[in-house]
């Protein structure tokens, strides 16, 4: 997801070499969204607890790398046109809190055939002569077809549908080197599931408890939900190649061309103290930051390891008296704002060594003619989403704006404030309704604030907008609980880039190679974001040169960094060979940094290694 730190720096970056020309009310920065990738970069406390710190060596790939992207397309602009076009993919999600969907009212929910939103919306991009430049596609669905056992870098289901998608726009192209750019991005995702096999308890293989997602033997760690697939790289495959054909068929098929002006509103809301206005007679308000005890239990999609239930709606004594020992009891103001929550963390009251969480959020809407993209601060349940959609098309519409606007949610935008969902699912306290940090009038206040940005774009008031409180920026107190990494040693009598186990000398399509070398720790390469720690590279007998034909970034590589004893580590790089792979020589490379200590500098140290040569078969079939 976004953080707000990452947003700030990056609109710093920015300010300084643009002016005001992209500034907080025309860009947008939105998560496709994994859980497996880089932490370290929340400025709040609660964030940096677990993510060890606020991380430097974290920040600054991400901050370069998102101006990176947007000095590329800042050089590259040239005119074009826009289509759209949208369509259903029935089978790529599962709603994982039916429970707390079927609290919303049925003459509600009697409108919609699906409990989650299947939708794909697709913008498709092209030069004036017609040649497709890139897409954008939205599509609700969270990232973890890769589970919690994973420790490698990973884009997961939706990342891995843009590779695909970029693959077939780009031919023999690397990750990220072609000039077709498509963007599959996150939506109202906030109950929905990859894991379309759902939920059992794994060590009896018994449904779950529908309430509360619970094993009799084992509680929540055993209630799992499993993907299509044989294991969790099987199943982001399968996902991510369901949301790539839909989104392609609707790239291919896209007609109706997007025109008109571009809007954009912005503002900076307190969202700890938002009134709103329920009807003639009565308001509500929105709560300091909270989250409760079902947070602590997790979803079918990872649960957590104590004795957290979700839909929980009582507190715990034992659990209760540790917080208040440890972090202090909740304000009785707050445990009556956030009713029927119960509080396990009253992050709204804690503010050592900084805030726990954030109060100001960013709350942004950008149309482009008929298309109007709302950027959420969080991740909304399907039926938040809907209410929000529903909400800013009424008012776009009413105020003269296009017709037949196409409304989509951006989610994970901005700024990161865990959940979003409706009145009648809070109180079913599901993991998601506990997370909804600022108290069971959340989503009404976002629709108020919505429906205002939405109707001063209509009726283009923008300008009359209050901006809001700016957020801070901290500078004090951020820590690091990260150690640095330690000196590299290796084996005796050899180098850094040695192979330990090498290559067979023959493989097939379908076979997987696999080779480990003397290594250094990853974290000394640092930023190497036009670099690699992997080629797969084929001997090209016409010119007598080796071509890089796969990276680190390409699906079909793994690099596994194991640290073993006495500060010695080793590398070892798979190759899963695919079909589409030709019949030829080719070989393996590694390239990191090491550390050692000069007197008492560290130095780092720059090394590669490399495979011996193998050959990869012609596959023959007989009939």
């Amino acid at each position: 997801m976004i953080s707000q730190r990452l947003r700030l720096e990056v609109l710093q970056a920015l300010q300084v070499k643009y002016g005001d020309e992209y500034r907080e009310e025309n860009v947008v920065l939105s998560g496709s969204h994994t859980h497996s990738g880089p932490a370290g970069y929340f400025q709040y406390t609660l964030f940096m607890i677990s993510s060890k710190g606020y991380i430097r060596a974290s920040v600054e790939p991400l901050v370069n790398g998102i101006v990176q992207s947007i000095d590329r397309a800042h050089r590259n602009m040239r005119p074009g046109r826009i289509y759209r076009s949208s369509g259903e993919l029935d089978d790529g999600s599962l709603n994982r809190s039916p429970h707390s969907y079927l609290n919303n009212p049925e003459e509600e929910r009697i409108r919609y055939k699906w409990n989650t939103d299947r939708q794909v919306t697709v913008l498709k991009f092209t030069d004036l002569d017609g040649d497709g430049i890139g897409m954008l596609s939205w599509f609700a669905v969270h990232a973890v077809s890769m589970n919690y056992t994973n420790r490698m870098v990973s884009s997961d289901n939706m990342g891995h549908a843009s590779y695909l998608l970029e693959q077939d726009k780009n031919p023999g192209d690397l990750p990220g080197q072609g000039g077709f750019v498509a963007g599959f991005s996150s939506s109202n995702l906030g109950d929905v599931s990859p894991n379309t096999r759902g939920p059992h308890c794994v060590n009896t293989g018994r449904p779950c408890d529908y309430l509360n997602s619970s094993c009799p033997v084992g509680g929540t760690k055993m209630c799992q939900a499993f993907g299509p697939g044989d294991d969790m790289f099987d199943s982001t495959k399968i996902i991510a190649h369901k949301i790539y054909m839909k989104a392609k068929d609707l790239y291919r098929n896209a007609v109706e061309e997007v025109t008109g002006f571009i809007h954009s509103a912005h503002q900076w809301v307190n969202m700890t103290n938002v009134t709103v206005q329920i009807n003639n007679t009565h308001t509500v308000s929105t709560c300091k930051p909270a989250l409760g005890h079902s947070f602590a239990a997790g979803t079918t999609d990872g649960g957590g390891d104590l004795n957290f239930t979700q839909g929980a709606v009582d507190g715990d004594p034992f659990w209760d008296g540790i917080r208040d020992a440890l972090l202090g009891p909740p304000s009785n103001q707050t445990q009556e704002c956030h009713h029927p929550k119960p509080i396990l963390f009253s992050t709204g009251e804690m503010n050592w060594p900084l805030p726990w969480h954030p109060q100001i959020v960013d709350v942004q809407i950008i149309t482009v003619g008929s298309v109007a993209v709302v950027a959420v601060p969080g991740e909304m349940t399907t039926m938040s989403g809907r209410r929000l959609r529903e909400a800013v098309k009424q008012e776009l519409e009413a105020g003269g704006a296009e017709r037949n606007m196409e409304v989509v949610i951006a989610g994970l935008s901005n700024v990161y404030t865990h959940y979003i969902t409706t009145y009648e699912e809070y109180q079913v306290q599901r993991y998601e309704g506990a997370s909804t940090i600022y108290g069971p009038h959340t989503l009404s206040a976002y629709v108020q604030t919505y429906r205002g940005l939405a109707r001063a774009i209509a009726q283009d008031s923008v300008s009359a907008l209050p901006r809001g409180p700016p957020p801070p920026f901290f500078q004090e107190n951020l820590f690091n609980l990260l150690p640095a990494a330690r000196v590299d040693k290796k084996p005796a009598n050899s180098s850094f880039g040695d192979v330990l186990q090498q290559v067979e000398p023959v493989y097939r399509q379908g076979d997987v190679v696999s080779v480990t070398f003397v290594a250094g720790n990853p974290r000394n390469s640092g930023d190497i974001r036009d670099k690699t720690f992997v080629t797969v590279e084929m001997f090209d007998n016409r010119t007598e040169t080796w071509e890089v034909v796969h990276t680190d970034a390409s699906w079909e590589t793994r690099f596994h960094w194991l640290k073993g004893s006495g500060q010695q580590s080793n590398a070892t790089i798979e190759w899963f060979v695919p079909p589409s792979a030709a019949a030829g020589s080719y070989r393996i490379r590694h390239f990191g940094h090491y550390k050692q200590l000069k007197g008492l500098r560290p130095v780092i140290t720059p090394y590669e290694g490399s495979s011996d040569v193998f050959t990869v078969a012609a596959s023959f079939y007989y009939r």
